[in-house]
């Protein structure tokens, strides 16, 4: 991941101050000082949107046995109103990047905001999965333009003073890791107090809300000539990605050697490599390849895939332990995130506020990272007679700083250093490699346990029908899968550290935020 390809690539101009660009950090801090304030809202807007699309991976993974027994599909189907929504968000992410830095970014996120909120209005009044399944696809393509469009508005808002953009991405950042586990928390109350149809019908309020701001508050910055679309590219990546969403979705429910399992994969990652082929040939790409060939920004969505695939086991399989083995309500087992929600918000404040624009990503996620493993690894002791003080919080506490120190600063250097004709794919790259990152971390974490729990029985055949055989042996699969999350967050911490260039990002020299009414 060469510096000077990305420079020659992205259209970097030197800056006069030794590369920092301190001096227009200054003056572009100082040309939108009034409009300081109003960034900040515009901020507020950003955070509810994104907000809206980290709640609906967990959210209504709560209310799918309820959803399940009123609408009357099958164990097999209810897979796929997670998968569809994943599938579909995940494959079409770079293409809404794209389309976001072509016709607009606030017109994309306007019109992905407005699209998320009819299908979920659809999903919510569902009649059966056919419609569900529909609405949920369809949430998952306005997301893919919403997502991208946000984070790059992000990135070109909060571009001249990197205390200020440290700032914001800390904030951001916050709330694209807390959300899950607010989804938990919010779909449980949802489900338990008024139906499992207001985890959909939850969505119009905030897409209300963050439609009138994006109205009111936010602003595109420059857009580039519009060109050819890269159809070639487009039509390869959006199958690539595709096949191996659907393949590691796949594995997760019938295993690695289903032969639609191998070949989605395998056909996945042909397409995925022959659309570098094309990129590097293209006149007009769909991924310019200096976006991801820069050092800081490469290793970025490196760490931001690979965590991904760590921190799934947190949610999924502590959400299990909690509620399977301690017997914990919905409500009770969303309330039993807060406290890793609440460190989770400090850390990335103080990484971004703080730490950040002083010290670059280089030494902050990869001591995240520890943090994770450390959190893990702690959760490897608890048992089926474990309280939740003494065994659960104290690694959720850990954790939710390590993520914390993760989150904000990956995201802000993943879109750093890029023009901002390039901010929306730059920025649909991060959640490519959250999308990826969790399909990889579902598929092979399942498959992992259940392979666990069988060998544990196999082990325990004389008791293996009684119920304490079972239950310890759930919960040694939990440990496994633990373990071997805590070692995938090692090696993010390593190949960070590695990879990362020391110091703080480069502020370039004609960065300037754009003008917030």
């Amino acid at each position: 991941m060469s510096s000077d390809t990305s420079r020659e690539e992205t259209g970097r101009p030197a800056s006069p101050t030794g590369g920092r660009g301190r001096g227009a950090v200054r003056s572009g801090a100082a040309a939108s000082g009034a409009a300081g304030t109003n960034r900040w809202i515009a901020l507020a807007v950003l955070s509810l949107a994104q907000l809206m699309v980290i709640l609906d991976s967990t959210i209504v993974n709560i209310a799918l046995p309820v959803a399940q027994r009123d609408l009357g599909f099958s164990t097999d189907d209810r897979q796929w109103v997670v998968t569809g929504y994943a599938l579909a968000f995940g494959s079409l992410l770079l293409l809404g990047g794209r389309l976001s830095d072509f016709f607009g970014r606030k017109r994309l996120f306007i019109i992905g905001v407005t699209g998320f909120a009819a299908a979920s209005a659809v999903g919510g009044a569902a009649t059966g999965f056919g419609m569900l399944l529909i609405a949920r696809v369809a949430q998952g393509a306005f997301a893919a333009m919403l997502a991208p469009a946000a984070l790059s508005l992000m990135s070109v808002t909060f571009a001249g003073d990197a205390n200020e953009r440290g700032r914001a991405f800390g904030i951001f950042g916050a709330v694209s890791g807390a959300g899950g586990a607010l989804g938990l928390l919010l779909g449980g109350i949802l489900t338990q107090s008024v139906s499992w149809r207001w985890c959909l019908f939850v969505n119009l309020v905030i897409a209300v809300i963050a439609f009138a701001g994006a109205l009111v508050w936010l602003r595109d910055g420059e857009r580039p000539e519009r060109v050819r679309l890269d159809i070639a590219g487009t039509v390869t990546v959006v199958l690539g990605l595709v096949g191996i969403v659907y393949g590691l979705g796949n594995a997760a429910s019938k295993g690695w050697t289903d032969a639609a399992t191998l070949i989605a994969v395998i056909a996945g990652a042909i397409l995925v490599v022959i659309f570098v082929l094309i990129e590097r040939r293209a006149g007009h790409p769909l991924l310019p390849l200096g976006v991801i060939l820069d050092r800081n920004r490469g290793t970025a969505y490196l760490a931001v895939g690979i965590t991904g695939i760590g921190s799934f086991a947190v949610f999924l399989f502590l959400t299990y332990y909690l509620e399977d083995t301690l017997k914990f309500t919905p409500i009770q087992t969303g309330i039993s995130f807060l406290p890793m929600v609440g460190l989770l918000v400090v850390g990335a404040i103080v990484s971004g506020a703080v730490l950040m624009p002083r010290t670059g990503p280089r030494p902050i996620v990869p001591v995240g990272c520890v943090l994770g493993a450390i959190g893990l690894v702690l959760l490897t002791g608890i048992g089926t007679t474990s309280s939740y003080a003494g065994g659960v919080l104290p690694a959720l506490l850990v954790m939710g700083f390590g993520f914390g120190l993760i989150f904000g600063p990956a995201q802000n250097a993943a879109t750093s250093g890029v023009t901002s004709r390039e901010a929306g794919v730059a920025s649909a790259m991060v959640n490519i490699g959250q999308q990826i990152g969790g399909s990889i971390g579902t598929a092979v974490f399942s498959a992992l346990a259940a392979t666990a729990i069988t060998n544990y029985l196999h082990a325990h055949a004389a008791t293996a029908r009684q119920a304490a055989t079972v239950a310890a042996g759930t919960v040694a699969s939990y440990h496994l899968v633990f373990w071997i999350a805590a070692a995938v967050f090692l090696v993010s911490a390593v190949l960070a550290a590695i990879l990362f260039r020391s110091g703080p990002l480069p502020v370039e020299a004609d960065a300037a935020p754009v003008a917030v009414p």
